[in-house]
């Protein structure tokens, strides 16, 4: 616990956010948290459809995993640093989670309507809370870092997002489907776990097979319950 982590690279990172709300609630002995989950929605992502076939496939009741999300959806830049900064401590003690999802982290900071200066001073404000509440909560606070248009801006949101976070993953294309690549961890040793590709249906997504050569990653996950990296391991790699 105590991880401040940030996935970032393909869309991917949306439909792995949202399989992170359904694991997080299995119990223990089945990689889960055993927790309720807070989702910070910035970019309007959270699919309920998607939420409740996922939880369907983990043979959990799909009303029961709902009621067990709290969602908060941002629609400017200035509602997403209030309800991180002045309502996220009293929401995750009100629902006594240990995972926090930031879904689309950067999105309403890339707004042109906010002067550059304005958006990057406050986004960094944003990622040294996360950090520090991460830490001094024990929980887990996971960023989503979708892929947006090449800009300036954009560079410097990503460097400061990766820059803060402890633990940071990519999700990288590869020719035939996907890698998750841990590329910053303060305690495991970094490598990479392959997964099938984007556009494959839900079912077929959740139940991602293990790939015996590239599995570094995995090796290394199922020794730590807390860990934002299993979660997404256990999640990828089981049938």
């Amino acid at each position: 616990m105590g991880d401040f982590a940030v996935l970032y690279g393909s869309p991917t990172v949306l439909s792995l956010s949202l399989l992170l709300t359904v694991r997080a609630q299995l119990p223990f002995q089945l990689g889960g948290l055993e927790t309720k989950v807070v989702f910070v929605d910035g970019g309007n992502t959270f699919r309920l459809y998607h939420v409740s076939r996922i939880a369907q496939l983990s043979q959990l009741d799909p009303k029961q995993v709902l009621e067990r999300i709290f969602i908060s959806r941002a629609f400017t830049a200035y509602q997403m640093t209030a309800i991180v900064l002045e309502k996220l401590k009293e929401t995750v003690d009100k629902f006594d989670s240990r995972l926090v999802i930031i879904s689309d982290i950067a999105g309403l900071y890339l707004d042109k309507d906010i002067p550059p200066k304005e958006a990057k001073d406050v986004f960094n404000q944003l990622t040294i809370y996360l950090s520090r509440f991460a830490e001094e909560n024990q929980l887990i606070v996971l960023a989503t870092y979708l892929p947006y248009h090449p800009s300036r801006r954009n560079a410097f949101l990503q460097e400061v997002a990766r820059g803060r976070a402890n633990v940071v993953m990519f999700v990288k294309p590869t020719k035939f489907g996907q890698q998750l690549v841990l590329e910053k961890h303060p305690l495991l040793s970094l490598g990479y776990a392959a997964f099938p590709s984007e556009n494959l249906t839900i079912d077929q997504f959740t139940g991602g097979r293990r790939n015996g050569k590239n599995s570094r990653v995995l090796s290394h996950c199922f020794g730590r319950r807390d860990s934002a990296v299993e979660l997404l391991c256990e999640g990828t790699a089981q049938r």
